[in-house]
């Protein structure tokens, strides 16, 4: 990492965290001049920490990527917990689906990971290259796109000139508000309750997930007997779990999760985020590009949310490493194009998967129960279907970056 802020770069990235990290990591070899504006450091981390509330449940696909840039090992070294089975059942009608890595060839699915771990390794990585300028704490103020640069005012008064401006600063982000870009926004009338706990039974390497009328409830598994859990439900319900106390709170999740919880031995923390989907009316502009949360949110009852951006910071990065190849501008609308066109109809056709999954679980006729229970267990049963449903919550079904192959571009 250059450890001064330049008054000129190549790409300049609004937002270190993620899919932010991902992708300046992605293009630390590229002959590019990088820097990333990030306005808060992760927090230190030590392996007696308390697991955090905030955590991924990783993609093959976004583990090869983290591989592929130097990232992995920072997350191994410090905590991360691999799950090799995947259980969805309707909690009405019984109908359910198993999915095990071995249908696929792979020995585990997927891994869940805290974000800080995270955020911290991609970090490290970008504090070790030589053509990754992190500054932080440094703050977005203000932005003007002209023919060919785009003049940067950070929040201190410091200017900087990019031929690229790249907002990877999550849901509000202030680039897509600066540059004009709107964004369809739809609320759901629930929020999600996330409980890290202590369970009485040995880790299971499985992730579930039990589809209810009043929303799905979660069980991610993390090292030890430990277990990040997910309650979804009505606003006005979420407010009264909230506010009971620990006792008695534990004994509410215990009464209304599935046998498979187990005893909760203790309660390690709990709070609660609004559940919404967005999606921006484009992904790039002259001189401009949006990655992840800047781009698009979705319903978090798949945990696809991350993984779905750190695709589109690997595919951004092939598509800049392309054009810096040929030696054309890479802030030419025209060149950015390819990297709209790969990333935003699947994720328009993810966003639809996702609330399509949430209508379909609420409440409904019992012919249209039975019709979901049945299509659960006809999933179960034919191969070929679970197989391909496997490769897309693996990340792997879709139409790969190099990235996410395991190579750099």
């Amino acid at each position: 990492m250059n450890h001064t802020t330049p008054t000129e770069c190549d790409v300049l990235i609004v937002g270190g965290g993620m899919v932010g990290g991902l992708l300046a990591a992605a293009l630390a070899d590229s002959g590019l001049e990088i820097v990333v504006l990030e306005s808060r450091e992760p927090r230190p981390f030590t392996n007696d920490d308390e697991f955090d509330l905030r955590v991924s449940a990783l993609s093959l696909a976004s583990e090869r990527m983290l591989q592929a840039v130097g990232a992995w090992e920072g997350i191994t070294s410090r905590r991360s917990c691999p799950y090799r089975h995947m259980q969805v059942w309707d909690g009405e009608q019984g109908g359910e689906t198993l999915f095990y890595s071995g249908d696929i060839g792979e020995t585990h699915l997927g891994s869940i990971v805290e974000n800080r771990v995270l955020q911290l390794a991609l970090t490290e990585v970008m504090q070790q290259r030589s053509q990754i300028h992190y500054a932080c704490p440094a703050e977005l103020a203000g932005l003007e796109v002209a023919a060919n640069h785009v003049d940067i005012t950070l929040a201190d008064g410091q200017q900087i000139c990019a031929r690229l401006v790249v907002g990877a600063d999550g849901a509000n982000s202030r680039v897509r508000q600066l540059c004009g870009i709107s964004s369809s926004q739809q609320r759901y009338p629930q929020k999600a309750l996330v409980a890290t706990i202590k369970t009485s039974l040995p880790q299971q390497s499985i992730t579930w997930q039990r589809f209810l009328p009043t929303g799905p409830q979660a069980f991610l598994p993390l090292p030890g007997q430990h277990a990040s859990m997910v309650w979804y439900h009505t606003e006005d319900e979420i407010a009264r779990l909230e506010g009971l106390a620990d006792a008695a709170f534990i004994g509410e999740m215990e009464s209304a999760f599935p046998e498979q919880l187990g005893e909760v031995a203790a309660l390690v923390g709990r709070g609660s985020f609004p559940l919404q989907r967005s999606h921006a009316e484009r992904y790039v502009k002259q001189r401009v590009a949006l990655v992840g949360d800047a781009a698009h949110t979705v319903h978090p009852l798949a945990g696809q949310g991350v993984n779905i951006g750190l695709l589109d910071a690997a595919c951004l990065a092939e598509t800049l490493i392309r054009a810096q190849r040929k030696q054309q501008d890479i802030g030419q609308l025209h060149r950015l194009r390819p990297y709209e066109r790969w990333r935003r109809s699947e994720n328009a056709l993810m966003i639809q998967v996702l609330d399509g999954f949430y209508h379909a679980f609420k409440p409904q006729p019992p012919m249209v129960q039975q019709l979901r229970s049945m299509a659960l267990n006809m999933a179960d049963r034919l191969s070929p279907m679970k197989r391909l449903v496997i490769r897309y919550a693996t990340g792997t079904a879709c139409d790969l970056p190099i990235l996410a192959q395991g190579r750099l571009p």
